[in-house]
């Protein structure tokens, strides 16, 4: 379970070792056995009774900013890294083992746009046609970043960039084109969203950036030492490499809500300089069809588990490569 308190005024405290959610329509107590992670926006109040509690139980405690992007966050003393692995992690980025991940964790982002627009139906002919014609772009770009050679990371960078980002051009406009006309978008905006599925796709990312980066910083990995991304200061960069494997599971969700015409005018506002800001009703959407998403049990690799759970699993894996070295 996971409690998100985005409410202005809402307070989380702790009566009889229970949290206690106080709020406009009353109190409510919940078992932090039941818990996984509790995300906090501004103008909710957190006390150091529940901090505290949250820590001994091993829940995570993201403080969230507008985007949905984690501004802050509490953890355990437990989850504290060891020697070999921060280690290993730096020499890892220098290896021509980073080569091989960096083109992987591509691939996999191109071959899962693909995934989604081939599960994309429709009626109209021209927009069949252009998702024909840019899977066959997308997978072209696919082709060249898996037989790309280099002997260091840095000399293939600007060529794995320059084909994620055409890939992207390609997948997003025939997102768009797919949309029902009030929500189709000339181009992909980052913080702010110029748009209703920007908008909510931003945030569905920012979620799951919170997502990848704990489970890193839960299995001992430091989220500040990248690879692909490693200019970038004071950022956890890694999390910026790692999300990519999965940042299609946000954009199922967000398609399939925005195909949906899911949220009216009063999810989200419109300010003066034309960016879009999402509201709590359209918060409340959101985040509870994602985090459903994240529940729901799947097979990878021969295991099921829940999407969150192989986020988790990820990390760890990730962990024991940079271990052995």
């Amino acid at each position: 379970m996971e409690l998100v308190l985005n409410t202005f005024g809402t307070s989380l405290q702790v009566e009889n070792q229970l949290f206690l959610v106080v709020h406009a329509d009353g109190k409510q107590w919940i078992d932090p056995e039941k818990l996984r992670s509790i995300s906090i926006s501004k103008g909710a109040r957190l006390s150091s009774d529940a901090a505290l509690l949250a820590i001994e139980h091993e829940i995570e405690v993201l403080f969230i900013d507008a985007s949905g992007k984690p501004a802050g966050r509490l953890w355990s003393v437990k989850y504290g890294s060891i020697s070999t692995i921060r280690r290993g992690q730096l020499a890892f980025t220098e290896s021509p083992a980073s080569i091989s991940w960096i083109k992987e964790l591509i691939c996999e982002k191109l071959d899962n746009q693909m995934a989604l627009l081939l599960s994309i139906t429709s009626d109209d002919k021209v927009v069949k046609n252009l998702i024909a014609r840019n899977i066959e772009r997308i997978q072209n770009i696919r082709d060249k970043v898996a037989g790309a050679v280099a002997e260091r990371l840095p000399d293939l960078l600007p060529s794995l960039r320059g084909w994620e980002g055409s890939a992207s051009k390609y997948y997003f406009s025939a997102l768009s084109a797919c949309l029902p006309g009030g929500l189709r978008f000339a181009q992909r905006s980052q913080n702010p969203g110029m748009d209703v599925f920007n908008m909510l796709l931003n945030y569905a990312y920012g979620m799951l950036y919170g997502k990848v980066e704990g489970a890193l910083i839960k299995a001992g990995i430091d989220p500040y030492i990248g690879v692909m991304h490693r200019d970038e200061y004071n950022r956890p960069v890694l999390v910026y490499d790692v999300i990519e494997r999965f940042r299609v599971w946000a954009d199922y969700v967000v398609y399939g809500l925005a195909a949906q015409q899911v949220f009216t005018t009063d999810c989200y506002t419109v300010r003066e300089d034309g960016s879009f800001w999402l509201e709590n009703s359209g918060k409340r959407i959101l985040i509870q069809s994602f985090n459903d998403y994240l529940g729901e049990v799947i097979k990878i690799k021969g295991v099921e588990r829940s999407r969150q759970v192989h986020i988790d699993l990820y990390a760890q894996s990730l962990a024991r490569v940079f271990e052995a070295g």
